[in-house]
């Protein structure tokens, strides 16, 4: 006898209006993530341009004020963040108060309050170069027009916009200790820094250590406090990678804009593998 075909159950209201529901999200992955990306890489595909791209001596300039700006940038950031969450977690009242004005830099938008710092450093105009004559009759130094000093403004600019956002994800962490642990610890005579060496810290390694790779992904693809601050300059010296490929645009140079952007590929990858390893645990 021949076997009697499957007879499909009809979808339900709840499980039609799911699958209609999510057709949009899909959508718009589709045209705004999977196209752009698909598209970067196949522009990206001729091995020429990474030749002529790793000919350029200005991309190994930008390698390595992209290296620097990470790790200094990141490891001073996360580092000021788990101080600064020991003081913020502290119950007073003028630590709220202050705690308000500390969020600021993360809450307001990136353009206004960077350009607003560019044009603190302007050299003829700028407010610090002018109170400086103010004080001593002499001219202030041009800051941001050696190399080194705009690389150390904008990772400066990077830290004080991100600062706070780590600041709290690390608060979080610390109030998710139990109180108990403390009050023990205090009652065997436990000092400040015993206290964070084997309860603060132990608790809080696996966030911290979270923390400080999803901010090198981060801080590979910041944009705005160089180019902003800096726009890549003096003499395209203070370029990283992800404002490179805006150079080569601004040159009609397409394919090495991309290309300038897939070879951040090998930086980013492992970052998000060990990343998600993380997550999935």
């Amino acid at each position: 006898m021949p076997a009697a075909p499957a007879v499909r159950k009809a979808l339900s209201p709840w499980a039609w209006w799911g699958r209609a529901l999510v057709v949009p999200y899909l959508l718009i992955f589709l045209v705004f993530v999977l196209y752009p990306v698909g598209y970067g890489l196949w522009l990206a595909r001729h091995p020429a341009s990474y030749a002529k791209l790793f000919d350029d001596p200005i991309f190994f300039r930008t390698a390595i004020n992209t290296v620097i700006f990470v790790v200094i940038a990141v490891n001073l950031k996360m580092a000021l963040a788990l101080a600064l969450s020991g003081f913020f977690v502290v119950q007073r009242w003028w630590i709220r108060a202050l705690s308000m004005l500390f969020i600021l830099p993360w809450a307001v938008p990136s353009i206004p309050t960077i350009l607003s710092v560019r044009f603190m450093l302007n050299p003829e105009w700028g407010v610090i170069n002018s109170t400086i004559f103010r004080l001593t009759g002499l001219d202030g130094p041009n800051w941001l027009n050696d190399p080194t000093l705009a690389l150390s403004f904008s990772m400066l600019m990077h830290i004080w916009k991100s600062l706070p956002f780590w600041t709290l994800i690390l608060i979080a962490g610390r109030l998710a200790i139990p109180s108990e642990q403390y009050e023990a610890a205090s009652v065997d005579g436990a000092t400040r820094l015993q206290k964070f060496r084997f309860i603060t810290w132990p608790s809080m390694r696996g966030l911290y250590f979270t923390s400080t790779i999803l901010s090198m992904i981060w801080t590979l693809g910041d944009f705005n406090s160089v180019y902003l601050l800096t726009g890549g300059g003096p003499a395209d010296l203070t370029h990283v990678l992800a404002t490179l490929g805006i150079r080569y645009l601004r040159l009609d140079q397409i394919e090495l804009a991309m290309a300038s952007i897939v070879v951040a590929l090998p930086l980013v990858l492992p970052l998000v593998y060990v990343m998600m390893k993380r997550l999935s645990k």
